[in-house]
């Protein structure tokens, strides 16, 4: 009887820690090895990176991707900002020079309030696949 409560207990000891992550907004366990590898961050409710293209294309591709996948409510090229819906989802993208060659695009998700990470990460990657055509 006594190994039955002491595997339970270390069996919930086990699961309880992805929890904590998963609760706490930790998408670095997830995300971290691709952004320590390619340049990517995460937070709760943002992926952004830096995409060596000139800013208009970064821009263009930005805008036909969301469109695609959403509805855009406002685009705003001289702040360099996208407001959009998708999938239910409030999404603002920001595309900003960030060197010579080098633009960083952020891509921001919330739906209900939460941060929906993985899906400004798809956003990112569909965008970037785009521009590497």
């Amino acid at each position: 009887m006594k190994a039955i409560s002491v595997s339970r207990s270390l069996w919930a000891k086990v699961l309880c820690v992805p929890l904590i992550f998963l609760l706490s907004g930790c998408v670095w366990l997830a995300v971290g090895a691709v952004g320590a590898v390619g340049g990517y961050a995460a937070s709760p409710d943002t992926f952004e990176g830096i995409l060596e293209n000139e800013q208009s294309a970064v821009w263009d591709a930005s805008v036909e991707v969301i469109s695609i996948m959403g509805v855009i409510q406002e685009e705003d090229h001289a702040q360099g900002t996208i407001q959009a819906t998708v999938s239910g989802a409030k999404i603002t993208a920001t595309v900003t020079q960030s060197g010579k060659n080098a633009v960083k695009l952020s891509i921001k998700a919330r739906k209900l309030g939460l941060p929906k990470v993985s899906l400004a990460q798809d956003i990112y990657v569909k965008i970037s696949n785009h521009l590497n055509k």
